[in-house]
């Protein structure tokens, strides 16, 4: 059960656990619940997420829901989808002991973060955001107000970022710092922790990043598809004319794609990758690939369908989750409340 009970008095938002020491160095991030991650996600994110619970003393790793609904959604579905995530990020080594694994909805937090975002710090995300979608719902466009107060609810001091997600994060740095210099240092400024692992990228056009929403099946690699489906998508990867396998992302970006991934995969480097090619034509070097791909996905995807056939096991993990971040958010919002004079 647990133990962090808030509620809103007249006075004051009142909870029986009191903040406790402060925490030095805290890790988070979050990802949403639209299904099985591909090859991509697990070599730039999750892998690196269970590195990360073993090098830092606070971890906490978050289902997103509310980010996913910026978009319409089968609530069913979506419940689904938050329950084989929560079983994926098990699957991957996100051991609920030393990291917390919790659904983004299941802590309240309303607090007063929008109120301080002046207009040039958003301009440009709406900017960007304008130009991908012309219609939408609001959340589409503030969703990185809502991932500011999430990692500063948690007095986060890290957050595992893309490159692409660098700029939402400075929105949260911005945030701290206006907050701090209006009402006292509160909340330290994240900062990014960068993968240093290649980003793959989609078998079928290797200029673009690997992604669920490919029209083409057969370009992205989800780390549940089973072998025979690994190598009919290794088998159809876009390369060349050259049978020889070199790196070189400029001139062969599907050989290098290629490359790339059997690298991250076996855990070698991209030199020694080459090097095991040596002697292979690209048809012979997509075998090794595929065989290495399989070895590393093979007892995630057997690990995700056990869990998958106990819900109540992962709606345990997801409940005990919720209460450890209810009882870190609730004394930081409740600290928020007071410097600003709500109460």
């Amino acid at each position: 059960p647990c133990r962090a009970r808030a509620w809103w008095s007249r006075r004051c938002w009142i909870s029986i656990r009191a903040a406790g020491p402060p925490v030095t160095s805290r890790v988070f991030s979050g990802i949403q619940p639209t299904g099985v991650p591909h090859l991509g996600n697990y070599l730039g994110a999750l892998e690196n997420w269970v590195a990360l619970q073993n090098q830092y003393p606070s971890v906490l790793y978050s289902i997103v829901d509310l980010h996913s609904i910026t978009q319409p959604q089968d609530p069913k579905l979506l419940r689904t989808n938050i329950l084989d995530m929560a079983a994926t990020l098990l699957a991957c080594g996100i051991n609920p002991k030393k990291a917390v694994v919790f659904q983004q909805s299941q802590v309240v937090k309303t607090g007063p973060e929008w109120c301080f975002v002046n207009r040039p710090s958003v301009f440009l995300l709406l900017q960007m955001k304008s130009k991908q979608k012309s219609e939408g719902s609001v959340g589409l466009y503030t969703y990185p107000v809502l991932q500011a107060a999430d990692i500063l609810l948690y007095k986060s001091t890290h957050v595992p970022v893309g490159e692409d997600q660098v700029q939402h994060l400075e929105l949260a740095q911005d945030l701290a710092r206006i907050f701090n210099h209006r009402f006292g240092e509160l909340f330290p400024e994240p900062r990014a922790l960068l993968s240093s692992t290649r980003k793959v990228k989609s078998l079928r056009d290797p200029t673009a990043k690997m992604s669920k929403s490919d029209p083409q099946a057969s370009a992205t690699i989800f780390i549940t598809d089973p072998p025979d489906a690994v190598a009919l998508k290794i088998r159809r990867a876009v390369t060349d004319f050259t049978s020889e396998v070199t790196f070189d992302p400029e001139a062969r970006p599907g050989v290098s794609n290629l490359v790339a991934i059997h690298a991250a995969v076996a855990s070698i480097s991209v030199e020694e990758a080459v090097s095991q090619a040596t002697g292979l034509d690209t048809g012979a070097y997509k075998q090794l690939v595929t065989e290495a791909v399989v070895r590393r996905l093979a007892p995630i995807r057997q690990e995700v369908e056990r869990l998958q056939a106990d819900p109540a096991h992962l709606e345990e993990v997801l409940a005990r989750g919720a209460c450890r971040a209810r009882e870190l958010a609730a004394p930081v919002l409740r600290e928020v409340r007071r410097r600003v004079g709500f109460c």
